[in-house]
C-alpha cells in the first residue's frame, strides 16, 4: 500500500541524463512509495525498445539539426520531444502499480484547467478526439514505470519534420508507430504553461492518493550511478544495434547510367548489399558491395566507404552513389 508520494524535477533537457535518472529512480523507489518524476527534452526523437528507429525518425535531418536520436527502456511508438513538451513518470513497486489512478492524475491535473480529458484506448489521452498525451509501460525486477508525454506547445513542423520516414525505402520487422492527430494544449487553454502544469500535476498527484507529495532532495540521488545509465542510454549499441533486422533499397539514374541499392541490416550494421546498375563498368559496380558489408548503417559510414576510386569515371560514379545514400538515408 502506497503511504508515500515523492516527486522529482529534472533541471536537465538532455535525454540520455533524463533517462539515466529515470532508471535510477526506478531502481532506488522505496516500499510503500511512488514517485512522480517530471522532465523535459530538447529537440528528440524518442523510440521505443523493439523499434526500427530507420523506419520511424529521418536520422540525417535530426542529427543534421542537433537533434538526439534514443531509445527508451519501454515498447510502444515513437514520439517527438522538445522543451514545450512535458514528460511525466510514475514509478512504483509493482504491487503498488495501478495505471487507472496514474493515469486518473494526469486528467484530473489538465481538467484543471477547463479541458474535457479522456483516457482512449490504453495509450492515449484526448480531447475531443486529439490526442496530447501518449503512454507507455516497463516492469522489471518487481518494479514499474508508466510514463508518458503531455504536449503543451511542441513545435509540430519539426515532428512532421523527423517523424516517420516514407515505407517504400524500408521494409522492417519492427513494430511501426500508429500516427494520431494530435493538438498541443496550449492551443485550447492559452494560459497554460510548463511551470503551471508541473504544479497542477503535483497537486493532483496528492489529491489523488491523498497524501502531500515530498520532493526529492538532490542530496539523496547516486549521480554516478545516474551518470553510468546515461552512459547506457547515449550508447551506439543501445540505439541503434538493437536486433531489429530490416531491408533497405534505394535508386537513382545519372549520366553513367541508373542503380539501384539493396541493403540488408541487422543490430544497425550491413550484413548483405546488392548494387544493380545498367552501366558500362560492371566489373566497378561489381566491386562496391564488399565496400559497404559490415558498415553501420548511416550515411557517415557508408559515404566513407565509398571515399576513394582508382580512375576518374569511378570516381563519377562513387561520388553519385555517396550522394544518393546520403540523401535517401535522410
Amino acid at each position: 500500500m502506497i503511504t508515500k508520494l515523492n516527486y522529482y524535477r529534472s533541471p536537465q533537457t538532455v535525454p540520455y541524463w533524463n533517462l539515466g535518472m529515470e532508471a535510477f529512480l526506478l531502481e532506488s523507489v522505496p516500499k510503500n512509495a511512488c514517485t512522480l518524476y517530471l522532465w523535459q527534452n530538447r529537440r528528440t526523437v524518442v523510440v521505443g525498445k523493439n523499434q526500427n528507429c530507420w523506419a520511424e525518425c529521418r536520422i540525417g535531418n535530426l542529427e543534421e539539426d542537433g537533434g538526439y536520436l534514443v531509445r527508451r527502456l519501454s515498447g510502444g511508438g515513437s514520439v517527438y520531444h522538445d522543451e514545450q513538451n512535458l514528460n511525466f513518470t510514475f514509478l512504483v513497486n509493482e504491487e503498488d502499480y495501478d495505471v487507472e489512478r496514474q493515469l486518473e492524475v494526469i486528467l484530473q491535473a489538465v481538467r484543471s484547467f477547463g479541458l474535457d480529458a479522456r483516457k482512449t484506448g490504453r495509450n492515449d489521452i484526448t480531447i475531443d478526439d486529439r490526442k496530447f498525451s501518449g503512454n507507455a509501460f516497463y516492469k522489471s525486477g518487481g518494479k514499474c514505470y508508466h510514463h508518458g508525454t503531455l504536449l503543451v506547445d511542441v513545435d509540430t513542423h519539426a515532428m512532421s519534420r523527423y517523424l516517420n520516414v516514407s515505407a517504400d525505402k524500408l521494409q522492417s520487422k519492427g513494430v511501426a508507430s500508429v500516427k494520431a492527430r494530435v493538438v498541443n494544449l496550449k492551443e485550447l487553454c492559452p494560459d497554460i504553461t510548463i511551470p503551471v502544469l508541473c504544479g497542477a500535476l503535483v497537486d493532483a498527484f496528492g489529491q489523488v492518493y491523498g497524501f502531500r507529495p515530498e520532493p526529492i532532495q538532490e542530496g539523496s540521488i547516486d549521480f554516478a550511478r545516474v551518470k553510468e545509465l546515461e552512459a547506457r542510454f547515449a550508447s551506439w549499441d543501445w540505439r541503434f544495434g538493437r536486433n531489429v533486422p530490416f531491408s533497405w533499397q534505394a535508386q537513382g539514374r545519372f549520366p553513367w547510367g541508373g542503380v539501384e541499392i539493396q541493403l540488408s541490416v541487422e543490430k544497425g550494421c550491413v550484413i548483405d548489399a546488392m548494387v544493380y546498375s545498367d552501366a558500362i563498368e560492371g566489373n566497378f559496380i561489381a566491386s562496391i558491395p564488399p565496400l559497404i558489408t559490415g558498415c553501420k548503417f548511416d550515411a557517415a559510414s557508408l559515404s566513407q566507404a565509398l571515399s576513394f576510386a582508382s580512375a576518374s569515371e569511378e570516381e563519377t560514379i562513387l561520388a553519385d552513389i555517396r550522394q544518393l545514400i546520403e540523401e535517401e538515408i535522410k
